[in-house]
């Protein structure tokens, strides 16, 4: 099995040392699916995954249901993220960051599917609390380890520790990131690499590419503005934490405008195949990705892997990933990587021109690229949905078959107090950080205060599968597109359209539809999603937007809540963090809805 080629190291940054993967034994693998077209993969044995055979995993492979198998590799992986505030400039221009291990991204973290991991999480900031949500992982019966402040933890204190442990069930790329508050759009995010089998063969892996904007002026301070309603243009955008930008255009005298920025580079060798794991980390903004010359075999979407299609660009929208594999078969040159901030779906972005990296083909090459893109941008008024769902197809079929949980209806809306707050059902989100949504169902409570927008959630039978259908219905009137995340599962996206949800479900697609962990909310339309009752636990569902989450547009659901468990150690965890928490003396107030 391949070692990933980190791309965030790119950037400067450095990879956390784990204790080296073990190889899956050899098995047997069956027919798998290339475009519609059905491939029988040739058996052997063992099944080694390599570049001609990467539907390959030992004795599993890309048509193993991995919501029902997991590979036993015996293998448990540590890693040590340290949580600090400082002053950075990862496009020339200085301001404070909040970071893992110093660095933006934070350290890419390297897992098989199937290993233990274990991550220490150390809160060295002086004055701010935290926590950290690995974001797309079911936890399967660890919803204690989600890491969401007031749902299913306490903040860490700052000086204090947490110890979060999980099985790796799933494969593909995905990213943590804080869950306290604005704190990710400060830069306190980084990658996970969960390897496995793909759908398609590829020579080398290039690792994660992360986009995003990146305002001058701290999230923070921003939110002073964006909790009017109106967010604060960005400056500027990021490929794996780093860019240029034009002091030219500031006053001569602007000492943070110190101009070390650098753009993004990664080299291509004539004829060989890269996959790259595209990652949207953006504070309130959709990116169309796309590199001149080249096209896009897309392999994977969120930790789902999908029947490849080929394009020349991917729209992709906030916690969303995308695997994509690129062949270097353009003439020897430079080319220039776009990721393709959308106008009309996010905040003013005042550098959308030059948030660009670049492609050598030449390694000692530091010429800019003289290419051009011929991507034509997403409509003159965008949808900004996102890939469309009828195109990433589930390379492993599954498809909703009983929905004895019934449809969950939730009419989004807002309201405007002390604040601008986006309602579900009238109530916006607002969580405690010392008494979480788990620890009151420790304390056998079935009532829980209103805004935390608690849905208790239970199976009608105990034998076959069964599914229960979330309809989100825009009625705000705003026209904003809103890309849902929801903990504890992938989803199945049934309908994803404009206008008034009838009631109708017979328009719902079941059969092998688009499924994932993140899905758009078209403005002033709905969204139905169907999620299957396996993961009892409390998992947040909110939108992705920043300004947005804390503005509280979220929803809770309690998933069969008698039938939680959790194991003695990530107990006591939970206990722990939550007494340091409750003597702790915040300096600062909570001042949204805490995620």
């Amino acid at each position: 099995m391949t070692e990933a080629r980190d791309l965030t190291r790119r950037a400067g940054l450095l990879r956390l040392a784990g204790a080296e993967s073990r190889r899956v034994g050899g098995g047997r693998v069956h027919g798998g699916r290339h475009g519609d077209v059905v491939v029988k993969h040739s058996a052997k044995s063992p099944c080694e995954n390599t570049p001609t055979s990467r539907h390959c995993w030992g004795n599993f492979s890309t048509d193993t249901n991995y919501y029902d198998v997991t590979p036993d590799t015996g293998v448990t992986k540590e890693f040590w993220l340290s949580v600090v505030e400082g002053p950075c400039a990862p496009d020339g221009y200085q301001r404070t960051c909040m970071t893992f291990n110093g660095t933006i991204p934070g350290p890419t973290i390297i897992a098989d599917w199937g290993d233990e991991v274990i991550i220490h999480v150390t809160n060295n900031m002086a004055n701010n609390g935290t926590s950290i949500h690995w974001h797309g992982l079911r936890m399967l019966n660890n919803a204690l380890n989600d890491g969401v402040p007031g749902v299913t933890q306490c903040g860490i204190a700052p000086n204090e520790n947490m110890t979060y442990r999980f099985r790796v069930t799933q494969y593909g790329s995905t990213w943590y990131h804080s869950h306290f508050s604005l704190q990710y759009a400060e830069g306190l995010f980084g990658g996970m690499i969960l390897r496995g089998p793909t759908t398609d063969d590829y020579d080398e892996d290039l690792g994660l590419l992360f986009l995003q904007d990146w305002p001058h002026v701290e999230a923070f301070a921003g939110w002073h503005q964006a909790k009017f309603g109106r967010p604060p243009p960005v400056d500027n955008g990021l490929i794996n934490g780093t860019n240029t930008f034009d002091c030219r255009g500031l006053a001569p005298t602007d000492p943070k405008c110190v101009g070390s920025g650098k753009k993004f580079e990664m080299v291509f060798e004539a004829g060989k195949k890269y996959l790259i794991r595209l990652v949207n980390v953006a504070i309130d903004g959709v990116f169309q990705f796309s590199i001149d010359g080249h096209t896009l075999k897309v392999v994977a979407h969120d930790l789902v892997p999908v029947v490849p299609y080929t394009t020349d660009s991917v729209e992709i929208t906030i916690g969303q990933r995308y695997d994509v594999i690129v062949e270097a078969n353009a003439p020897r040159g430079n080319y220039w990587v776009r990721p393709g901030w959308l106008l009309g779906c996010g905040a003013i972005n005042k550098n959308t021109d030059d948030i660009t990296g670049i492609v050598r083909y030449d390694p000692s090459s530091t010429a800019d690229p003289e290419s051009t893109s011929t991507v034509t941008p997403e409509k003159v008024v965008p949808t900004c949905l996102g890939e469309p769902v009828g195109k990433t197809v589930p390379y492993l079929a599954l498809d909703v078959t009983n929905i004895g949980g019934g449809v969950i209806n939730e009419i989004l809306d807002t309201t405007f107090d002390s604040y601008f707050k986006w309602t579900i059902n009238t109530s916006s989100l607002l969580l405690d950080w010392a008494d979480p949504t788990m620890g009151q169902i420790f304390e056998g409570k079935s009532l829980f205060p209103t805004d935390y927008n608690v849905v208790g959630v239970n199976a009608s039978s105990g034998t076959d599968p069964e599914w229960a259908v979330l309809v989100i219905q825009d009625m705000s009137s705003l026209r904003l597109a809103h890309p849902i995340h929801m903990h504890g599962h992938d989803f199945w996206v049934l309908a994803e359209q404009e206008g008034i949800f009838d009631g109708n479900t017979t328009v719902f697609n079941t059969v092998n539809p688009s499924r994932r962990d993140v899905a758009t909310l078209p403005g002033n339309g709905y969204l139905a999603i169907a999620f299957q009752f396996d993961n009892p636990g409390a998992w947040l569902v909110h939108c992705h937007i920043a300004w947005h989450a804390s503005q509280g547009l979220s929803l809770e659901f309690v998933e069969s809540q008698a039938q939680i468990e959790v194991d003695s150690v990530s107990r006591a965890v939970f206990d722990e963090t939550c007494a340091s928490w409750k003597n702790f003396k915040p300096v600062w107030e909570q001042d949204d809805s805490g995620i």
